[in-house]
């Protein structure tokens, strides 16, 4: 084969290659969602969120966070956090509100979203967000892993960072349904074939474990979702008759077949709209 075949060959070759990513624009906007083939991080110039004080019957878990991530967004050292528990209860809502509640005090505290399904690329990116003078949260919504996952060995990197070390500008949150991050019949099912039981799912299960905070999310009652509805309707503006307001409420709920935070949400957002209310 001839030198100019060779050349063919090592061009066709460079342009299968990906380019490495560009330092990013940290300045350009407060959040940022990781992108694969080819890796980038897109800018994300308005987040969608709710103000912090709209997010109601999670008191305990909101200051927590709140405290946690204003230390780590001052420098100091603060404890990566699962959010667990109920759908709907506001689990993403409460990261993406901290974040917007520190932006004035703390601009360079930027929210990076990390799609599970690309867990095994954040080796990558926290080597992007390692060599950043900006202080990150990396934030995986609805994570959990089936039992032929390997993403969690990927998550590791990102809890204990390997003999490297977890970047100290970053800190990782992320929401589950499961506190474990694997369904129970799952746990009890490799329990009962493995040779050894007590180490089956160890590895997985552990992954919790290496989470400092775990705040758990529970579902409302009736009061706690009223309560959300009468909150929203007090921060916008709408004004309905109490007793209808409830009546339509509670019919709204017993549809749904659920109430929580989402659902009261949702509610808000149909009355909004036949009062003539606009939502910000």
């Amino acid at each position: 084969m001839d030198d100019q075949a060779l050349n063919r060959i090592a061009d066709a070759l460079e342009r299968m290659v990906p380019a490495p990513l560009a330092a990013p624009d940290f300045n350009a906007a407060p959040a940022f969602v990781w992108q694969v083939e080819p890796d980038r991080l897109e800018p994300v110039e308005q987040v969608n969120r709710v103000d912090l004080d709209l997010l109601v019957g999670i008191n305990r878990s909101r200051d927590t966070l709140l405290d946690n991530t204003r230390r780590f967004a001052a420098g100091y050292k603060a404890n990566n956090a699962l959010l667990w528990g109920a759908r709907g209860m506001g689990k993403s809502s409460l990261v993406k509100a901290v974040h917007g509640t520190l932006q004035d005090e703390h601009p360079d505290l930027k929210l990076v979203e990390l799609q599970r399904e690309d867990m095994n690329s954040v080796a990558r990116l926290l080597n992007h967000l390692r060599a950043a003078p900006h202080r990150f949260i990396l934030f995986c919504d609805d994570l959990s892993f089936s039992h032929d996952d390997q993403h969690y060995k990927s998550l590791k990197a990102v809890l204990d960072g390997g003999i490297e070390g977890r970047p100290e500008n970053v800190v990782f949150y992320a929401t589950s349904n499961r506190r474990h991050l694997m369904p129970r019949d799952m746990i009890e099912n490799e329990r009962s074939s493995a040779i050894n039981p007590s180490e089956a799912v160890e590895e997985k299960v552990s992954l919790s474990d290496r989470f400092g905070l775990w705040l758990g999310f529970h579902p409302c009652d009736q009061d706690e979702y009223l309560a959300m509805i009468d909150r929203y309707c007090a921060a916008y503006g709408v004004t309905v008759d109490a007793e209808t307001l409830r009546a339509e409420a509670i019919e709204w709920q017993a549809t749904r077949g659920s109430r929580s935070g989402r659902v009261a949400w949702q509610f808000f957002v149909d009355l909004a709209g036949r009062t003539g209310v606009h939502i910000a």
